[in-house]
């Protein structure tokens, strides 16, 4: 158990970095000092980006992508980070896939608009910088392991609706995932993901053929 001095300066460590901008900052660096690479794709979200590259390496490691995903996350944070983590490494195109961890509240208590709201200013600023948009739906989610009772099932349904009204609007790239992984209840269906929010190998798999499919259908430039 942390006393309360250290619970002090761990608290205080986070504030100092709450969008965590020194996650990958010697790694944006590196990237950015290596010949520059055309076709580099960068993938902007929370854990379940984050984890795609640990469960599923070869996917990155045979293409040209780079994964910019941070546990926990919500828009507000990938929003404040935005610049270095995608704009920086100068990629075609940015994979964007967020906001559950604002439904469960990681940050607070938040609104559809709010989430629409920083997801529309990622793809504004991805736009703005000759960056092409990939626009992901969020996965399904009956309940979350870490705070339950929230009923994130229609709340998730609203935000993807949303988005893809937006995808649409803007000639954006669309990719849906939520309708083969969902489990007909709004819940991820066990075989792709084994609690309830995080895909499992199997779930990654069927992500990697449905983005690779869409994206080929609408060449990334």
């Amino acid at each position: 158990m942390l006393s309360i001095t250290m619970l002090f300066f761990f608290r205080k460590a986070v504030a100092q970095d709450w969008a965590n901008l020194n996650r990958y900052k010697q790694e944006n660096l590196e990237l950015q000092n290596r010949q520059p690479n055309q076709n580099r794709i960068v993938f902007m979200g929370n854990s379940i980006t984050e984890f795609w590259k640990e469960n599923r390496p070869d996917f990155f490691r045979e293409n040209p992508f780079v994964d910019r995903g941070i546990s926990g996350q919500t828009t507000p944070q990938m929003l404040l980070r935005f610049r270095q983590d995608v704009i920086d490494l100068k990629p075609v195109a940015v994979v964007i896939l967020a906001g559950i961890n604002d439904i469960a509240e990681n940050t607070g208590t938040t609104t559809t608009d709010e989430i629409i709201g920083n997801i529309i200013s990622m793809c504004e600023l991805a736009k703005a910088n000759d960056i092409q948009v990939v626009l992901c739906s969020v996965l399904p989610a009956a309940d979350f392991y870490w705070r339950s009772g929230l009923n994130p099932a229609p709340k998730v349904l609203e935000l993807n609706d949303r988005l893809y009204q937006y995808a649409a609007e803007n000639k954006l790239i669309w990719v849906d995932y939520y309708s083969e992984m969902n489990d007909g209840k709004g819940g991820l269906k066990k075989e792709f993901g084994d609690d309830g929010v995080h895909p499992n190998k199997a779930g990654y798999a069927l992500m990697e053929k449905i983005l690779l499919e869409k994206m080929n259908q609408r060449t990334v430039k």
